[in-house]
Parts: C-alpha cells; sequence; structure tokens
C-alpha cells in the first residue's frame, strides 16, 4: 500500500460510522460545537470518535474471532456463521478504507487482513489434525505478518508509533488469541475465558495507541481536540466494559441454552464483570452500597436467566413471565438513572435504550435456539455496537452532570505503542466512574459457581 493511507487515514471514523451504524445513545446531550468552543469537557468530539470507532471494530475482531476459533476446535454447528460474522467485521473495515482509497487500496488491507485471520485459522485446523509442523507454520507466519504490519504502521504514522513497540503489541494480540484456543482444547475453559477478555481489553488499549497517534498526526482534521481526555476515557472505559458484557452474556446465553461444558467458565467470566462493578462501588461508596447494586444488578441478571432456563424448556408462559419482569425493571431502573443523575439521562430515553438491549439479546438467543446462526450472530455484532451508542449517551450526561470532574486534559503519545495495561491516571479515573456503569441497564446473564453445579 503506498503513502495516500496516511492521507487516507483521517477519513476512517466517518467511514465507520457509514458502515456500521451506531444505536442512538440513551442521553440527548449537546455536540462537540456546543461544549468545545466553550472550554467545557465533552465525549463527543472528532478525536474521541475516531478512538470509539477503532476500539468497536477491532475489539469486535478479538471477540469474534476468539469465538470462532474455539467453534472451529469443536465442530460446532455455530462455526459457519461465526466466521461469517468475523468475515463481515472484516468487510466493514475493508469497506471503511475502500470509501478513501479506491478499489485498489482498500484490496490491497482486505488481503492483508484476511492474510492474518486465515494464519489463525490454519493453526485451529492443525490442531485439529495434530499436525505439529503445521501449526509451528501458522505461528510463523503470524511473526512474519507481526513484522511486515508493524512496519507499515511505522510508516502510515510518520514514525509516531514506533514499528519495535508495535510488534510487541501485535504478538501480545497473538498470544491472547492462541492462549484462548490452545486453552478451550485443553479444556482449560476458565483459562481460555481470561484471554478472551484480556483480547478484549488489550484492543480497546491499541486503538487508544493508533487514534492517539492519528489525532496527533493530522490536528486540524481533528479541530486539534486530543483522544485521551478524561472525557474520552471514561466514554472508552464504559465502551469496553459494556460491550464485553453484551458479547459475553449472549455466548452465556448460548451456553446455558445448549448445555454446553463451557458454561460455567464462560458464567464465571461474566460474573467477574459484575464483580468489577460491584468492587468500584464498594471502593467509592462503602460496603452497603455495594452491596445494596450487588443484589440490584444480580435481581435484573436472573430475569435474563429466567428466560434462558423458559427457552431451554420451551415454557412460553415462563418465557413471557421473564419478560414482565425485565419491562417492570427497565421502567423502575431508567426512572432511577433520571433521578440520581439529575436529569441528564432522561427517563424515557434511557427506558427505549433498555428496551432495545433486551430485545437484542431475547432475538439473538431466540434465533439460535431456532438454528438460524446466521441470523443470531447477526443480531449479536448489533447488541455490540448498541453499547458504543449507549456509552456514549452515559457518559455525555455524566461529564454533563460533574464537568469539573473531567476538566483537564492528559495529552500526550502512549508509550506503550499498539496497547498494554491501563496506566495508573487511567484507573484512576475508572475507579470512580465505573459505578456509573451500573446505570447503563446492560444486560448479563450469569450463574455463581455454585449454582452451577
Amino acid at each position: 500500500m503506498n503513502k495516500n493511507w496516511k492521507k487516507g487515514m483521517v477519513a476512517i471514523p466517518l467511514s465507520f460510522s457509514l458502515v456500521v451504524p451506531m444505536a442512538s445513545g440513551v442521553v440527548a446531550s449537546g455536540g462537540e460545537e456546543n461544549m468545545h468552543d466553550y472550554g467545557q469537557p465533552t465525549v463527543e468530539t472528532a478525536a474521541i470518535d475516531l478512538r470509539s470507532d477503532l476500539g468497536h471494530l477491532l475489539s469486535e475482531h478479538g471477540f469474534l474471532a476468539v469465538e470462532t476459533m474455539r467453534n472451529g476446535a469443536a465442530g460446532s454447528a455455530d462455526f459457519e456463521a461465526s466466521a461469517m460474522a468475523l468475515s463481515a467485521n472484516t468487510e466493514d473495515l475493508t469497506a471503511a478504507i475502500t470509501s478513501v482509497y479506491g478499489e485498489e487500496a482498500g484490496q490491497a488491507f482486505h488481503d492483508m487482513w484476511s492474510a492474518h485471520i486465515g494464519f489463525f485459522v490454519d493453526y485451529v485446523k492443525a490442531t485439529g489434525a495434530g499436525d505439529e509442523a503445521a501449526k509451528q507454520a501458522a505461528l510463523d507466519n503470524l511473526a512474519e505478518y507481526k513484522a511486515n504490519f508493524s512496519s507499515f504502521l511505522e510508516d502510515a504514522t510518520d514514525e509516531r508509533l514506533k514499528a519495535e513497540m508495535l510488534a510487541e503489541g501485535l504478538q501480545v494480540h497473538v498470544n491472547q488469541l492462541i492462549g484462548a484456543f490452545d486453552s478451550y482444547v485443553a479444556g482449560d475453559f476458565e483459562q481460555a475465558y481470561e484471554y478472551e477478555r484480556a483480547a478484549i481489553e488489550h484492543l480497546h488499549m491499541v486503538a487508544k495507541g493508533l487514534s492517539v497517534a492519528i489525532v496527533d498526526q493530522f490536528p486540524d482534521e481533528f479541530n486539534h481536540t486530543k483522544a485521551d481526555t478524561p472525557a474520552g476515557d471514561l466514554r472508552a472505559h464504559l465502551n469496553h466494559l459494556l460491550s464485553e458484557h453484551a458479547g459475553l452474556a449472549t455466548i452465556v446465553m448460548q451456553n446455558g441454552l445448549t448445555g454446553s461444558e463451557e458454561f460455567e467458565a464462560s458464567a464465571m467470566a461474566l460474573s467477574a464483570n459484575t464483580e468489577d462493578l460491584t468492587a468500584a462501588i464498594t471502593s467509592v461508596y462503602g460496603e452497603e452500597a455495594g452491596q445494596a447494586f450487588h443484589d440490584l444488578w444480580s435481581a435484573h441478571i436472573g430475569f435474563f436467566v429466567d428466560y434462558t432456563e423458559a427457552t431451554a424448556a420451551n415454557d412460553e408462559e415462563a418465557r413471557q413471565a421473564a419478560l414482565e419482569d425485565l419491562s417492570m425493571y427497565k421502567e423502575n431502573f431508567s426512572n432511577f438513572i433520571a433521578e440520581a443523575t439529575n436529569g441528564e439521562v432522561e427517563s424515557e430515553a434511557m427506558a427505549k435504550g433498555l428496551q432495545m438491549h433486551i430485545e437484542q439479546l431475547t432475538t439473538a438467543l431466540d434465533l439460535y435456539a431456532a438454528e438460524d446462526y446466521e441470523a443470531a450472530f447477526e443480531e449479536i455484532r448489533i447488541a455490540y455496537a448498541h453499547m458504543y451508542g449507549a456509552a456514549e449517551g452515559l457518559s455525555s450526561g455524566i461529564v454533563s452532570q460533574m464537568p469539573e470532574k473531567f476538566s483537564a486534559e492528559m495529552p500526550g503519545m502512549p508509550e506503550t505503542g499498539m496497547g498494554g495495561t491501563a496506566d495508573s491516571a487511567e484507573m484512576a479515573w475508572m475507579l470512580w466512574t465505573l459505578p456509573f456503569l451500573a446505570l447503563a441497564g446492560g444486560v448479563a446473564v450469569a450463574r455463581r459457581k455454585e449454582e452451577a453445579q
């Protein structure tokens, strides 16, 4: 690919929005011109949008890649559908680039991106065949890809991202996906899901590194805004955990429906997401508030558990009862949020967003139960994308409510290249912002380990 890549990079956020429409948020708030011009913090800037768009498609790639590799190992009936969903993610990226660079550049990207996915597929096939030489060949191909793609990105960003550090980040990505797959094949499902969560988190950090570099490279194109502000970090954290929450919830529901042996491990991964939220609330508000949150969150999780169990038992009456419980929860929780945020999040808008989320997860399960796996994974992608709109709306409401908490900027290039763990400043922001994730109304289906036994 030629140097025109660098000139076109700035158009990718717009292309993403055209190719993958985002669900509307839950808050009606001011845009970039209404807030940024007056020096007020906002989550709605061109730079933060870029970071969000990259986080969406990159993390979805990681999520779908792990699920597809796992399905390939199991030889499950939904393997082809999950592979098609992963391919659709690739096509979204390709269409975005083609719309900027034209057919030739788009095809070049498609070939490069598809090749690296193909190497993972080769590893899956070699594992199934017990062919150690073929497995090593796949790893060798991934290593070559890592070196070539790192050099390409270094050149594309005018050395704002260094090839050596990029290669380290890409190796982390390879290790996480291979680790998730190997653990699954070995029957260590708990470790496999830990790798999957790590892979999703890592790709959000990749999105941060890339977006900061691109914005620094083309400041005029992003209205001299920055991707790594406290407000941007809040939106990114919400993006990460809410989309992970939705993705894992759909897989847990599938596993519960089929009685899969990996159900317990997948439920534990989703439960870890819930425990992260509870621990954050406890650290801010104390044990009593933390327990109150845990009870409330667990109750709404129970309604989805009820729906899954009723679907497995083909009990239409119980299914309807679960939906009625969810509807009541939706109204009560929406009113609570509106009150908690002093009206920054409107109850009617929140209820609408919650209803969409409820319908997305239950529809995905219904389609899966009907063995329409292709449609089920299409609905999963919709549910995953919806959480980015929810995160934008919720984070916008929080920032509008407490602008002083997000008044400072944190400029500068990340030193970790293509990903890594969050730094201490980000974790500090995460500590107090995570409790507000409870207000997003995300849906989970989880069971305690002892309940599954």
